[in-house]
């Protein structure tokens, strides 16, 4: 795969750590799940111990912490060759302008390309949260490996749009795939 119009990053890339951040009310049952998960189709991921979310993030008026704010945050503190994934139970949102709303409630946000997302669990349920948990951190980490929203309904990069699709996304497509391969990602 070479480097098009719609995949220009597909230049062989370095591999990172991740590093997994949770903040505090972060299950250590759902760190070591998404680590263990993660390490089947990635060598190096680490786990940092737990910190206070930063005040600076909160907004009262919907109880909620800024995303950005927090993607933000955790790009300042990450070191080169490391990708930080922030993982909270608090409910996370950001500005959606194609939606003209201020405060969108959404499951995760990331720099891309970049070295930092964050994931919520606040508004994952179903019997398979863990599962799709660790898809939602997949779906992150491939944002700041410069993957764009992908329109494959089954690729891990398909765009929630709002909705929780999780369930029918089972695998990275083959362009997808492709990007995450050059990253180091142990895909077949």
């Amino acid at each position: 795969l070479s480097r098009t119009k719609e995949f220009p990053y597909l230049a062989p890339k370095k591999k990172l750590t991740i590093v997994l951040q949770p903040f505090a009310t972060f299950t250590q049952a759902d760190v070591e799940f998404v680590a263990t998960h993660l390490r089947k189709i990635y060598p190096k991921v680490n786990i940092k111990k737990a910190i206070n979310l930063p005040q600076k993030a909160y907004t009262s008026a919907r109880k909620r912490y800024r995303a950005d704010s927090l993607v933000n945050y955790l790009d300042r503190k990450t070191e080169e060759g490391f990708v930080s994934v922030g993982l909270t139970s608090k409910d996370i949102s950001y500005t959606n302008t194609k939606r003209k709303i201020k405060d969108f409630g959404i499951m995760g946000l990331y720099i891309s390309p970049g070295n930092a997302c964050v994931v919520s669990t606040s508004r994952i349920r179903g019997a398979n949260r863990k599962e799709k948990l660790l898809k939602v951190v997949i779906h992150e980490l491939g944002h700041t490996q410069g993957l764009p929203h992908c329109p494959v309904q089954t690729c891990f990069m398909k765009d929630a749009a709002g909705k929780d699709s999780l369930d029918n996304q089972h695998a990275f497509c083959p362009k997808c795939k492709q990007v995450m391969k050059n990253a180091g990602w142990m895909l077949h």
